[in-house]
């Protein structure tokens, strides 16, 4: 099997895995937006955005140096029990420290003290797993890592609808239901889904014997934790947004905002499935003599999926926010859905190039791109949610990404050239961004005339690039 072809039928299989809980969520979101108030689902997208800074926090990039010297390393045996150690040690440092400070940190998050307690929980059960899921994926399991995340999201869907539709609609009578809050039940789904996990996956960790290498902790830890300040300033790129709308404006708008955002999911689905696949094959063929052309091809077909997935989003758009977002409170955000896709894709065409950085062990140049993408953020968000509301932040998210793409390939080349075919790049890009703003805003809703325009995407697509196609799938 050639290269390309393993690296798309693993990303084919993480992909499953990635899409099932994002289209799963998309169908949450409906529920989730249909029997919460804007003001509620704000709560919510505090709870997940506090998750967000503390997985980075909790795993200190040490899923990523694990990769890193996983490759590399003829004892991967020990490379993986030393991160497993040394996860499990801290977690448990850092859950009694939150602990210790729930108050002001739940203040902060304007978090009721009893939702905390469900993100601690919920964030060292993700952490305690994050070894065994990596180990997995070094080792090319690909099937039981997906098997792993799908059974995880079963519980969780099942248990939203569960809680939050079955009992309300049928009557149903427990002892222990509240219908007065009945966000505390997504909670409860989340931390039952990552009790289950941690329990399939607590064998793992007994599967290779235990040595913690103070030696390798410390290489791991030097390649790591300028992944994790690159995490924590990615995250306030992703995140701080909402929060700033929520201080800023009021809790309904950012409700709004974030339940449109969740539109981004399809574009979000796509990035994740390819960096669970692209990291551990970047570092696995990094001695490839070709590796720098498979770098730039797997470039330029992402760019035309990704670019693909931004105009069928738009074709589709009002049939998508009648389908996903049923609550007419939440459309008046639906503007910042175009914008919040095509900054992901920057993004994804971001996590695409690092690779120099990472093969490089330069990781402190992510740290640098993801610090001043977040300073962007900050200041674009405060200077000019007060004048345009809303739009500047879904603006201030494309600047950021952005910025951090055309950076990160600036440097690149000077560190780790990678011959990307910038002309085609580019012109599919364009050409998706064009097709998608006249179908968004000249044929919005007609449906016949933007299926033309996607099918002309396709066409050129097809046109372009069908005899390298036809040479990649021939090859045994």
């Amino acid at each position: 099997m050639s290269t390309l072809k393993r690296f798309v039928q693993d990303t084919a299989i993480y992909g499953l895995a990635t899409v099932m809980p994002r289209v799963m969520s998309i169908v949450l979101v409906g529920l989730h937006t249909q029997m919460l108030p804007t003001a509620g689902y704000a709560v919510n997208t505090s709870f997940y955005v506090g998750a967000a800074f503390l997985n980075v926090l909790f795993t200190y990039g040490m899923e990523t140096a694990f990769f890193r010297f996983f490759a590399k390393s003829e004892r991967k045996t020990q490379v993986y029990s030393t991160v497993l150690i040394a996860l499990t040690a801290s977690t448990l440092i850092i859950t009694g420290i939150l602990a210790a400070l729930k108050n002001p940190i739940a203040e902060g998050l304007e978090l009721p003290l009893k939702y905390f307690w469900f993100l601690i929980a919920v964030t060292a059960l993700d952490t305690l797993v994050v070894a065994p899921f990596a180990y997995l994926r070094a080792r090319g399991k690909s099937m039981k890592f997906a098997g792993l995340k799908l059974v995880n999201l079963a519980i969780y869907v099942v248990l939203n609808f569960f809680f939050l539709w079955a009992i309300p609609r049928y009557g149903w009578r427990f002892d222990f239901y509240d219908p007065t809050d009945l966000l505390q039940y997504i909670f409860i789904s989340n931390l039952a889904a990552s009790v289950v996990t941690f329990l399939l996956l607590t064998p793992d960790f007994f599967k290779v014997k235990l040595v913690f290498d103070k030696s390798v902790f410390i290489a791991l830890w030097k390649y790591g934790w300028p992944v994790m300040v690159a995490g924590l300033a990615f995250v306030v790129n992703e995140n701080l947004d909402k929060l700033l709308l929520g201080n800023m404006l009021d809790k309904d708008i950012m409700g709004a905002y974030s339940g449109c955002y969740k539109l981004a999911v399809f574009m979000t689905i796509f990035i994740q499935a390819f960096r669970l696949g692209a990291e551990p094959f970047f570092f696995n063929h990094a001695k490839n003599k070709n590796a720098p052309l498979t770098y730039a091809t797997i470039m330029k077909y992402f760019v035309v999926v990704g670019a693909g997935g931004l105009l069928t989003v738009m074709v589709f758009i009002d049939l998508l926010k009648e389908l996903l977002i049923r609550n007419p409170e939440y459309w008046k955000a639906l503007n910042i859905v175009p914008v919040v896709l095509l900054a992901n894709l920057c993004l994804g065409i971001y996590h695409n190039l690092s690779v120099w950085y990472k093969l490089t062990d330069k990781t402190s140049y992510g740290m640098y791109f993801s610090i001043m993408g977040a300073i962007l953020t900050i200041v674009l968000n405060v200077v000019f949610i007060p004048m345009i509301g809303f739009m500047a932040s879904a603006y201030a998210t494309l600047v950021a990404y952005g910025f951090m793409m055309v950076i990160s390939f600036v440097y690149g080349k000077k560190y780790y050239e990678v011959p990307y075919n910038l002309k085609k790049i580019g012109f599919y890009l364009v050409l998706a961004v064009v097709l998608s703003a006249v179908s968004f805003h000249v044929f919005r809703g007609n449906y016949v005339v933007s299926a033309i325009l996607l099918l002309s995407y396709l066409i050129v697509i097809f046109f372009a690039e069908r005899e390298e196609l036809k040479a990649i799938l021939s090859r045994s």
